[in-house]
């Protein structure tokens, strides 16, 4: 019997915001290196994850939800889930099964119909839908779009999510491993401990603070003690939000702080000191020079 040849290859997951994109990539993964959060628009940038197998390497895309862009920092979110689109064997059309068929989706569609690449329709959050109106939902789906495959599943509690990654395979061209078995991401450590920050404020506030910060790792080192020292900025708009943010004598900084670097120790395995700085930078998300500092490049 002869040994099947290693397949590899570059899948992109496009859909709305808050359809468990990053949801997903973390199940597959194994780990969080995706943020998440019930707030739409929470993944900014294309965030890559491995997956090996000894058959197979497929490294996710996991692109900003497209959404009616409000600032220069969403047009770039759009930009680059689209540009995603040409670089990739295949396309995961992630769709909310719980909501149904939106005008979001109809966009989305719209983009995808000129695409060589194979798209697979991924029905999610199948959990919280009776089974007898998935078939209805698929049909409705299938009338915009002659998709490759399409595969129910819940990205939260894993289920079917073995049998969508069988159907990827199927897709994929004979090709090398591109990274070691053992990496999940290719994105440095302080872009994905940044992420995780962001992510603990995202969950702790409201309204217009979440889409107004911004994180960067300023400083990251192993001390002599073996502790790794990561020193980080978030960026918010206004002094307002600023406030809430830190919190009365600081609390709320101190908890973001807590919750965040339980997750970072858990990432890098090492124990770690972890200390936070809140800086206003006026209305940044419409500011092209200050985009590009806090790495929101169009090429990115």
């Amino acid at each position: 019997m002869t040994k099947s040849k290693f397949k590899s290859g570059f899948v992109a997951i496009v859909g709305r915001p808050n359809v468990g994109k990053s949801t997903l990539m973390n199940q597959v993964i194994g780990q969080k290196i995706a943020i998440m959060s019930d707030k739409p628009q929470t993944t900014r940038n294309k965030i890559h994850g491995v997956y090996t197998t000894n058959e197979m390497q497929i490294v996710f895309l996991d692109t900003p939800g497209i959404h009616k862009r409000q600032s220069k920092l969403g047009d770039f979110m759009n930009t680059t889930a689209l540009n995603t689109l040409g670089e990739v064997e295949a396309v995961l059309f992630l769709v909310d099964a719980a909501e149904g068929l939106g005008g979001g989706d109809r966009f989305i569609i719209e983009k995808l119909k000129g695409l060589s690449t194979p798209v697979i329709l991924v029905l999610n959050k199948i959990d919280r839908v009776e089974p007898e109106a998935l078939l209805p939902l698929i049909e409705e789906y299938s009338k915009l779009h002659d998709f490759a495959e399409i595969v129910p599943i819940s990205a939260m509690l894993g289920n079917n999510v073995n049998t969508l990654l069988e159907q990827l395979g199927k897709y994929l061209p004979e090709g090398p491993q591109y990274y070691p078995e053992d990496q999940i991401t290719d994105h440095p450590e302080q872009f994905v401990c940044a992420e995780l920050i962001r992510e603990k404020i995202l969950h702790m506030t409201r309204e217009e603070v979440p889409h107004s910060i911004a994180v960067t790792i300023e400083d990251m080192r192993v001390q002599d003690n073996g502790v790794v020292y990561v020193g980080a900025v978030i960026f918010v708009e206004r002094d307002s939000q600023k406030g809430i943010i830190i919190g009365k004598q600081g609390a709320m900084l101190k908890e973001v702080g807590k919750r965040a670097r339980m997750d970072i120790e858990r990432l890098l395995g090492s124990k770690i000191f972890l200390e936070l700085w809140v800086k206003v930078k006026k209305d940044w998300r419409n500011q092209e020079r200050i985009l590009k500092d806090l790495g929101f490049h169009k090429d990115a």
